[in-house]
């Protein structure tokens, strides 16, 4: 029998899954070995130049296969499994590698369940589109989905496969756009679950002929893609303890004051969940994302929305609430996109915040002064603001290990750097390509 072969991952800045292959025959005394790896890779961008480094040509570190994330998917029609692993990055001596992103997570994760006595769960809402002739009139239709059906039902026999459990697939509002949901995970799973994700699509698509993109904005007057990241908390005993109805918004004390925290520090962090050149051109106005730092009662212009409930018991609206980060788009990585959502909330819980109260008007009519008055403010124009934003931001800073703040800023800023002298078309080109 031939033997085959499998890759093990490890996730970087840019959002997506690279590593090494190896012979599936022995993985796991490999995997106990760990894969050497470079510690420069960090700075490989999504276009595949590499940016300012602080290691250079030296040094190397250690990519550690974390077996429970192991899949392998049989996609059919004669075509190669999709069988990979995911990975930690560590040092020689076994210690976490600083710049280890899948790591800064769990530690985030760790230390909301350590000093607030809450577990984590989440869900990534991801919107995608399909490349090819355009296809627009068919927004939320039966013809719509009827057109991607069987793409659908092999993506979610593939998520399925891989240890997911689909909720909806249907056909978006935008052009040949399609949106998919998970049920929510415990902690790290999450992450896990949506970069595998997007490679599995990529790989579903390219088995039927096709291509598709999570792109951020494929033009400037184009529908957006979205990665919507669902909310909520449970104790230490399982307990769902995000909802209390006799609090503004229906938040209890520590689940408002963790929003409170994503909103006091979103402009502060938002580079690193919308961290794409042309993200802040989805990050505006009456574009059904949002432009800014506000909570909103089933708003879906809301930087957080309050999501509506169906169920008809206390018990049950307490375990199916939920609030929705919209911020966020697939150029972020999923491992630092809830990295920092932990963190800017756990620096509320220990600031004692309160919620704000929900906004239920549009924010774009009123003034600068207004706005801040209620403690809101516009959402960076560009990137270029948003990472000195965070560059300039010690609270920031100081919730991941030193320099990893100061090497994904250079990262991004190498990323622009690539776009220089290239048109808007160009550049929307070039994203959707990359993604």
């Amino acid at each position: 029998m031939r033997d085959t072969l499998m890759m093990a991952c490890v996730a970087d800045f840019s959002g997506r899954l690279r590593g090494k292959g190896i012979p599936t025959a022995g993985r796991h005394e490999r995997f106990g070995k760990g894969l050497g790896w470079t510690p420069t890779n960090i700075q490989i961008t999504c276009f595949d130049s590499i940016s300012e480094t602080p290691f250079g040509s030296f040094g190397d570190v250690v990519m550690k296969p974390d077996a429970d994330t192991e899949i392998n998917v049989d996609l059919g029609q004669g075509l190669p499994r999709e069988h990979l692993v995911l990975s930690d990055i560590h040092q020689g001596d076994g210690t976490v590698w600083p710049f280890c992103i899948r790591s800064a997570c769990k530690a985030a994760l760790d230390d909301l369940r350590d000093e607030a006595g809450l577990t984590l769960f989440s869900t990534f809402e991801h919107e995608f589109m399909f490349k090819g002739e355009a296809d627009a009139g068919f927004a939320y239709s039966l013809r719509g989905f009827r057109r991607r059906k069987a793409f659908g039902e092999l993506f979610v026999d593939a998520l399925r496969q891989a240890g997911m459990k689909p909720d909806t697939f249907l056909r978006e509002y935008g052009d040949q756009q399609y949106e998919i949901t998970l049920d929510p995970e415990v902690g790290i799973r999450s992450a896990d679950q949506a970069v595998v994700l997007r490679e599995l699509a990529h790989a579903c698509a390219e088995a039927m002929g096709e291509q598709v993109t999570f792109t951020p904005l494929r033009s400037l007057d184009g529908i957006g893609n979205g990665v919507h990241i669902h909310l909520s908390f449970r104790d230490l005993e399982g307990e769902p303890v995000t909802y209390d109805p006799t609090l503004p918004g229906n938040l209890s004390a520590k689940a408002g004051a963790f929003v409170a925290g994503i909103l006091k520090y979103l402009n502060e962090f938002v580079a690193i969940v919308a961290p794409s050149a042309i993200s802040y051109h989805r990050l505006t106005p009456h574009r059904w994302s949002a432009a800014f730092n506000n909570l909103g009662d089933r708003d879906r212009e809301a930087a957080v929305r309050i999501c509506s409930l169906s169920a008809p018991t206390e018990a049950g609206k307490a375990k199916q609430f939920n609030v929705e980060f919209r911020p966020t788009d697939a150029a972020a990585s999923p491992y630092l996109a809830i990295a920092v959502l932990v963190r800017a909330g756990l620096q509320g819980i220990r600031e004692g915040l309160v919620a704000p109260e929900p906004t239920r008007e549009d924010l774009s009519l009123l003034s600068v002064e207004a706005l801040a008055a209620r403690g809101i403010a516009r959402l960076p124009a560009n990137l270029g603001e948003a990472l000195d934003n965070l560059a300039a931001s010690d609270t920031v800073r100081g919730w991941f290990p030193p320099g990893l703040i100061d090497v994904y800023v250079a990262h991004k800023r190498g990323e622009l750097a690539v776009l220089d002298g290239k048109t808007e078309e160009e550049i929307f080109a070039a994203y959707a390509h990359a993604y």
